[in-house]
């Protein structure tokens, strides 16, 4: 077995998760998930806010993200996921300042 074909196999056994916020266009819904894709994910939000249902996210139309956290352990995301949902905004809001000051709309 050559050192490529290991260290892909590696590669492919680390874990990736995102813990994500996105928003509307105008910047006054926030949603928080986690995912193990974070540009698939992005991207189901957008087509499901062009599709009129009934989701969150489709209802408010949030698919524009602006931040997010990486972890490799499935049970660390989610605990961080259930603690900035219980935030206030104005702690959200301060947690997307430290990295996106512009509520730039990212690309994952």
């Amino acid at each position: 077995m050559n050192n490529h074909a290991s260290i892909q196999r590696l590669i492919m056994k680390i874990h990736q998760y995102w813990v994500y916020i996105i928003t509307n266009p105008t910047r006054t819904v926030l949603y928080i998930g986690v995912t193990n894709n974070l540009k698939r994910r992005v991207s189901e939000h957008a087509f499901g806010s062009l599709e009129k249902g009934k989701s969150f996210t489709s209802r408010y139309f949030c698919c524009n993200l602006i931040y997010f956290e990486f972890f490799t352990d499935i049970r660390i995301a989610i605990a961080r996921e259930k603690t900035l949902k219980k935030w206030s905004r104005a702690k959200k809001v301060a947690l997307i300042e430290s990295m996106n000051p512009d509520w730039e709309f990212l690309t994952p």
